[in-house]
């Protein structure tokens, strides 16, 4: 597989993790798209997002696209199981996924957010990061689906995650 990549995805909530990817990707001459998918409105309370305006300004100035939408692999069948209980779809795909680990399942709904929202092409291989609680300990390379056709996502690589 070509590893010529020309997109990667990062999960982050405040920002934090972005820009550290930001600088490693400045000091490796990376020259592709940045994309930075952080924690829909609402996750951390009703009305409220964990990145602030300036924040989201600042990244976008640094060459990011940000990007907030629904979380793929929870959303609304978050809220009807919390409500009826029981497993849905969605979320049993997303506790499969962490089996592998809580980063490698970030990676996967953080590319395919993105896809969703046009900032990536598509069928083509990204590396997204993702982590566990706060930071990054996790990349992926991968080809995201749209969500609609998610189980056609492929990950070619678990680059790193942790044991």
């Amino acid at each position: 597989m070509e590893k010529n990549i020309s997109h990667i995805v990062v999960a982050s909530c405040t920002g934090r993790s972005a820009r550290v990817l930001r600088e490693e990707a400045v000091k490796a001459g990376y020259g592709g798209k940045l994309v930075c998918v952080t924690h829909a409105f609402g996750f951390a309370g009703k009305g409220t997002n964990e990145m602030p305006d300036p924040e989201r300004r600042d990244l976008e100035n640094l060459g990011f696209q940000v990007y907030t939408a629904t979380h793929v692999l929870s959303g609304a069948e978050r809220g009807l199981s919390r409500v009826f209980q029981g497993a849905y779809p969605v979320e049993i795909l997303a506790h499969a996924l962490r089996l592998f680990g809580q980063g490698v399942k970030v990676c996967v709904e953080v590319s395919v957010m993105a896809l969703d929202g046009g900032l990536l092409p598509c069928g083509t291989p990204i590396v997204a990061l993702g982590g566990t609680k706060s930071g990054l300990d996790t990349a992926v390379l991968l080809s995201p689906s749209h969500a609609g056709a998610l189980l056609e996502t492929r990950i070619h690589q678990i680059i790193c995650k942790p044991f």
